[in-house]
């Protein structure tokens, strides 16, 4: 069973997000998350059971089941990204990382953090996106033709900030032009914030006639497992600063928290036995209010204690080469895999 816009309804599996007519929606409330039926707002659902398969000319499905799924990340720097304009400009002092960024290929060369999975499941790969931030276009732009990849089949939201839900508007590209709709997985307080920031998507009564806008459903999720597409995803309650709650999520048994000053105690059950660990770790020396410095950072590894860890949302003091050798050390010394991805890092794993 699944609360469909307000009102509970049986669901055929692999048909619950199908395209639903704006005209046909029925009647709910707003304390629901359900919108009058004379309003062109989006659907609303709360996630349950799995999503639809996306109709559509996808380039990257008919592929073999056992073809290895994997882990494409779409970005692994800060919300300003690296080159940070204001290091190339300043006239007094040469920040080494954004100059060694700007040169071809560089792994230093940072966009908004988020990762592409793509499942391979009982029916076909399916391209599952962890947020959509503000240079969500740029990344796209340089991975998804170098990778093949064509349609996105869900979006899954960590949290409300601009480098996690910025890029929600970009999306009108596939659903103008690839497919007639993407599902987004979010928690309802970030939801809330998107009836502000992207209040046009949510209510589309706003926009000028013939105007064009992502045609996304949202759905709203727990704190508690959902799934999507055939995969389950467990949603990992954190901190980002004081007071302020994001998602990392668990699939299968790789752990992805991308924003995190603090992890509660009730958290640490759900990372045990990680495979792979992909976590924040902001700058080399410290701290800040909102993320895990490097030192914060390995002593979370330490105690966590998966096979393999790779660090994601490193601002311009860390250059990814000197820190990737000063990590290979603990693999000697301690036995801890640890190394910091990069853009369009490539990650076969098994889900």
């Amino acid at each position: 069973m699944v609360l469909f816009l307000g009102t509970v309804r049986s669901t055929p599996r692999m048909t619950l997000l199908a395209p639903i007519s704006r005209r046909s929606a029925p009647a709910t409330s707003i304390m629901r998350l359900g919108f009058p039926a004379s309003s062109p707002r989006r659907p609303v659902l709360r996630a349950s059971l799995s999503s639809g398969s996306v109709t559509g000319d996808d380039a990257s499905r008919g592929t073999s089941q056992n073809e290895q799924s994997e882990i494409i990340f779409m970005g692994t720097g800060t919300s300003e990204g690296i080159p940070r304009v204001s290091c190339l400009t300043n006239p007094l002092k040469k920040c080494p990382v954004c100059f060694k960024a700007v040169e071809p290929g560089s792994k230093n060369r940072r966009l908004n953090t988020g990762i592409l999975i793509r499942y391979t499941g009982l029916n076909g790969k399916s391209n599952i996106l962890i947020d959509a931030g503000k240079f969500f276009y740029h990344s796209a732009l340089r991975w998804f033709p170098a990778y093949g990849i064509r349609t996105i089949d869900a979006v899954i939201i960590t949290h409300s900030h601009a480098d996690a839900i910025g890029g929600l508007d970009d999306l009108r590209d596939w659903t103008n032009n690839v497919q007639p709709s993407i599902p987004i997985y979010v928690a309802e307080r970030d939801f809330e914030v998107m009836k502000k920031t992207h209040y046009y998507i949510v209510d589309t009564s706003v926009i000028t006639p013939g105007a064009a806008v992502s045609d996304l459903q949202f759905n709203i999720i727990e704190e508690k497992p959902f799934v999507v597409h055939d995969m389950t995803f467990t949603p990992l309650p954190v901190w980002h600063g004081r007071s302020y709650r994001s998602l990392g999520f668990r699939f299968g048994n790789v752990c992805y928290i991308s924003d995190v000053s603090e992890i509660p105690d009730e958290t640490y059950p759900l990372l045990e036995d990680c495979d792979i660990l992909i976590m924040d770790a902001l700058r080399p020396d410290r701290s800040s209010s909102t993320h895990f410095g490097l030192p914060r950072a390995l002593d979370e590894v330490r105690k966590i204690r998966p096979k393999r860890t790779l660090f994601t949302g490193m601002m311009h003091l860390m250059d990814h080469d000197i820190v990737n050798e000063d990590l290979k050390k603990l693999m000697e010394t301690e036995g801890l895999n640890i190394q910091l991805s990069y853009d369009g890092l490539r990650l076969p794993v098994t889900l």
